[in-house]
């Protein structure tokens, strides 16, 4: 029931653990840090922060690491030694019983695979959010609008390192690779022994391009189809020809593998066009 040592000069315990400021300070505690639906009370003498967040594995912790992490340095003025390569970022200690619950040791993992700094750019990050979100959905009417990408229409393009998606139809811009959610290759058509084998899982059986669609994080023109409804066609918004599908619950790559929520585009709907410098001028390559 008491303080548990993680690390030199860090404790993890619970509410429990605050109810003794003797005990806190003979421990050399001079800071708090509670992840809690309540806020607890203040002890006097101690700089406290707090999360408001239930222990389930649902809760979004991720988002507020960054400030934990602050809090927790600005508490830990002296040096410490570098992390081994490879040491675990989730607490660790000879009793068992202290468990975190599966969703935020989870959420540490992404943390530390973002190098420990929360990155909203990283396709790791979107693809969580994008999950968070739709365990959360039901009949949308109101995203955030942090979701969405900037519909690449309404901004120039700068870097020619970045790929841009048009319809193919119409040639309106729909989206840039950085909105591309990659996930791991499925295994091919024997995931799809539960219904009838489609015709894009049976090109993943003839040696050809196994992911017959881009899956991609919503961009701003796809809000109006999203809301209130959980899955439905992707239209271009110029031409009105059929460009995919999105699901909140979820939809198979023609790969096999299953992939949530889903914004589904066909590549064979777009034309990839990538901008390359000639001296001063820039040029567009489909």
């Amino acid at each position: 029931g008491g303080m548990v040592p993680v690390l030199p000069g860090l404790y993890v315990g619970g509410a429990e653990s605050c109810s003794s400021p003797e005990a806190l300070s003979a421990a050399g505690v001079v800071a708090v840090l509670t992840v809690d639906a309540e806020e607890p009370p203040a002890v006097p003498g101690l700089r406290a922060m707090h999360v408001r967040a239930r222990d389930e594995p649902g809760a979004d912790l991720l988002s507020r690491l960054d400030e934990c992490a602050a809090f927790l340095g600005a508490a830990l003025p002296r040096p410490r030694p570098p992390r081994p390569p490879g040491a675990p970022l989730t607490p660790r200690s000879s009793r068992p019983r202290r468990r975190v619950n599966p969703g935020f040791q989870g959420q540490l993992k992404l943390y530390e695979a973002m190098g420990c700094a929360v990155d909203t750019s990283s396709v790791l990050y979107k693809r969580y959010r994008l999950e968070m979100l739709s365990e959360r959905v039901s009949e949308p009417q109101d995203l955030p609008r942090e979701v969405f990408a900037v519909d690449p229409t309404t901004i120039c393009q700068t870097s020619h390192t970045e790929v841009l998606y048009r319809c193919r139809k119409c040639r309106r811009a729909l989206f840039r690779s950085s909105s591309i959610l990659s996930h791991t290759e499925g295994i091919g058509p024997t995931a799809f022994a539960h219904k009838r084998i489609t015709d894009s899982a049976r090109l993943s059986g003839n040696g050809q391009e196994k992911c017959t669609s881009y899956f991609i994080e919503p961009v701003q023109w796809m809000e109006p189809a999203l809301l209130g409804v959980m899955e439905g066609q992707l239209l271009c918004p110029k031409c009105t020809s059929k460009l995919g599908s999105f699901s909140w619950r979820g939809d198979q790559c023609s790969c096999g593998r299953w992939v949530t929520p889903a914004f589904q585009i066909h590549k064979s709907r777009v034309d990839e066009v990538r901008t390359l410098p000639v001296g001063n001028f820039q040029t567009a390559k489909t």
